[in-house]
């Protein structure tokens, strides 16, 4: 019986599928849609930049992605594991393996404030089993991975600047070798150059074949290390395409918005009267 092989230049499987999600908050009367038949994909190595304004449903995404929000329809796929309809038991054993893992916006409060920076980065890897040693050594690599002395991992995140706090909480969530990683906001609170180094790292791991995934509300913020933009709007998905043509050739009037209101894509910002006559369009 002769096998059928893949071609060798055939696409990888995506990390990440979302297909046809709906996500409501609430019961009854009180029951609103958060997102609606929201569709997309990530590859292997692929930045996606999710771009929205507050509201939009950009987190509510993301927490779907991770299983801490239950789907109302339609289906996500992490690492070709489907796992719409898993339980709190198959969700620990898929975070402890560490396949997604989730940087947070404000690193100060996501990391125990009474660990240790060593202790921070060694104890997903102590929980799957890894020896103490090895999980040290992998912690030494990391940091100096994401641009950072040795000499920080005995001290507590309270003693860091807030470059030096984001930067060990991409490590951590490194260090379990995730093969997606969702950041949320991830250069927002930076001064430039610190944004400046945590962007270079996320090329790096691109580069690595990590997939990203970029929660932001600023499209110029992400704009530059995005392979694709994804903009949300009110809960749907109104746009999506490689980052170069969304920034040059938007289609959507919440795009467009999006784009007039960053000077960093543009000459200047839009004046006013172009935003309004903007919003205007929208609210039609």
């Amino acid at each position: 019986m002769s096998t059928v092989r893949p071609h060798a230049n055939a696409a990888p499987a995506p990390v990440l599928e979302v297909t046809g999600l709906d996500v409501h908050y609430g019961r009854r009367r009180a029951r609103r849609r958060a997102l609606h038949d929201v569709t997309l994909t990530v590859a292997p190595g692929e930045t996606l930049g999710v771009i929205g304004e507050t509201g939009s449903g950009k987190s509510t995404l993301a927490r779907t992605v991770l299983g801490l929000v239950r789907a109302s329809a339609g289906s996500v796929v992490v690492g070709g594991e489907d796992v719409t309809g898993h339980g709190p038991r198959q969700w620990r054993a898929l975070r402890r393996r560490g396949v997604v893992q989730y940087v947070f916006q404000d690193p100060l409060r996501s990391l125990d404030p009474d660990l240790t920076v060593e202790d921070s980065l060694t104890e997903p890897l102590l929980v799957q089993g890894v020896t103490r040693a090895e999980a040290a050594r992998r912690a030494r690599a990391l940091l100096a991975r994401v641009r950072l002395p040795e000499d920080l991992l005995g001290r507590l995140p309270g003693e860091l600047s807030g470059g030096q706090r984001q930067r060990v909480a991409v490590a951590r969530a490194l260090i379990t070798q995730p093969r997606l990683l969702i950041l949320d906001e991830p250069a927002s609170a930076l001064d430039s150059a610190n944004r400046v180094q945590i962007l270079d790292i996320l090329k790096e791991l691109r580069a690595d074949g990590v997939a990203l995934v970029l929660i932001s509300h600023d499209l110029g913020s992400v704009a530059g290390v995005a392979d694709r933009v994804a903009v949300l709007y009110q809960g749907r998905l109104v746009e999506t395409g490689p980052a170069a043509e969304v920034v040059g050739r938007p289609r959507h009037v919440y795009t467009r918005l999006l784009v007039s209101s960053a000077p960093t894509l543009r000459t200047g910002a839009a004046d006013r009267s172009e935003r309004e006559a903007l919003r205007a369009l929208l609210s039609a």
